[in-house]
């Protein structure tokens, strides 16, 4: 039998052990026998309702199931909805395990190798940094990138801020909320890149230096894909890599449909 304890411990190792105030165990025991797990980028009711019903006892959640970064259970003590979830935790006989800051610090961020293993760019890669990837692509156009990444990642949608038909060779990739002005204008300077692709950030930073760079006839572009999508393909990456270690415990990875709806 493997325990809990044991599953944490592997997810960990190639981090290295460290203070994070994320990864913890929501909820649960580390001593108890693993009869099944379930994956997901966010623990959503839906999510929690289907991990009880495939009986699976341990659930490995990117992001918080309370709507915060931090693990507060108790952030909206009054609020009804809030508190269905947690009682609904607290009911069932599931043991909840945050993986967040830990597969970031995986060398490369196993969050992005699972993006870029999704978008089928391993073979581009120019070099991984702790937070973004830059890689070298056969050259496409900006609408041409942002069709393939669409439909790669079955994104309903991508915003983007550029010329469509600008021709693009050099990209900066960026996962989840890592879209902001501090990172990505490092990158297009340093790196000299044409595109970068990020899940989001503040739309007053990173968009608008793009929008002066174009007004300045600089070639500059950058595609927001949204935190979700640029995230859950390293959480459907890391089911393979718990199901390779663990392969007599049944793994079920649970990709939640869309958030946003467009008019």
């Amino acid at each position: 039998m493997t325990s809990v304890q044991r599953v944490v411990e592997k997810l960990i190792e190639p981090a290295r052990k460290f203070e994070s105030t994320t990864d913890v165990l929501i909820k649960g025991s580390p001593h108890i026998d693993v009869t099944g797990i379930v994956i997901a980028f966010m623990l959503t009711q839906e999510v929690l309702e289907k991990a009880i019903s495939l009986k699976a006892n341990l659930i490995i959640t990117h992001e918080g199931p309370f709507y915060s970064h931090a693990n507060w259970k108790d952030k909206y003590a009054n609020d009804p909805i809030c508190m269905a979830k947690l009682r609904l935790i607290e009911e069932s006989n599931v043991t909840i395990f945050r993986f967040h800051d830990y597969f970031h610090r995986y060398d490369p961020d196993g969050i992005m190798l699972g993006l870029i293993h999704k978008l089928e760019w391993r073979e581009y890669i120019e070099k991984h940094q702790p937070t973004a990837t830059t890689l070298t692509i056969p050259q496409k156009t900006v609408g041409e990138i942002a069709t393939y990444v669409k439909a790669k990642l079955g994104a309903p949608f991508v915003r983007i801020v550029g010329d469509l038909s600008m021709q693009c060779q050099k990209i900066g990739l960026l996962a989840g909320y890592r879209g902001g002005g501090e990172l990505v204008i490092p990158l297009f300077q340093q790196h000299h890149l044409d595109l970068i692709i990020a899940g989001e950030g503040p739309e007053w930073e990173s968009p608008e230096y793009v929008r002066d760079a174009i007004y300045q006839g600089k070639k500059r572009a950058i595609i927001l894909i949204g935190h979700a999508v640029s995230e859950e393909p390293g959480m459907e990456y890391l089911t393979s890599i718990v199901k390779a270690e663990f392969p007599h415990i049944p793994v079920h990875y649970l990709k939640e449909d869309p958030l946003f709806q467009i008019l």
